[in-house]
């Protein structure tokens, strides 16, 4: 008796799962993670040769090719020769954006100086590169 019982209990709870609904996969909701891409133009800037105390200012545009707004959290050089200035408001998808560098042109010879953008994209950091050659002025 208590093995019919027990038959029967496993009977009707097996024929339970097989009669619960099945999920239409149409009407369910896709959850998609929306992310933000950095896209530069180039991420090497070459001076080429310039004169000492020359503008040492250059230009880095990017577009965010992805569907979130992009945030620059940071921006940090590799020494304190180079100055960086940026937006710190979200570039929206589709829009462009710009990173001004400043690089100190007092010095002579020839330099390379990385720059390290921090960012909600995807991929982690961005190292950019300026390099050049100052030379001294008659």
């Amino acid at each position: 008796m208590k093995r019919t019982l027990n038959i029967a209990i496993l009977l009707i709870f097996t024929l339970s799962l097989f009669s619960v609904a099945p999920i239409e996969l149409e009407n369910m909701e896709t959850f998609e993670t929306k992310v933000a891409i950095i896209k530069f133009k180039t991420e090497v800037v070459d001076y080429g040769t310039i004169a000492q105390n020359s503008d040492g200012t250059r230009l880095f545009t990017f577009t965010n090719t992805g569907d979130a707004p992009l945030l620059i959290t940071n921006v940090k050089t590799s020494c304190g020769c180079t100055v960086p200035s940026y937006s710190k408001t979200p570039i929206l998808p589709g829009q462009t954006g710009e990173l001004n560098i400043k690089y100190d042109t007092k010095r002579l010879g020839s330099f390379t100086k990385t720059i390290t953008v921090t960012s909600n994209a995807t991929g982690g950091n961005k190292i950019l590169k300026i390099k050049g050659h100052i030379i001294a002025t008659n």
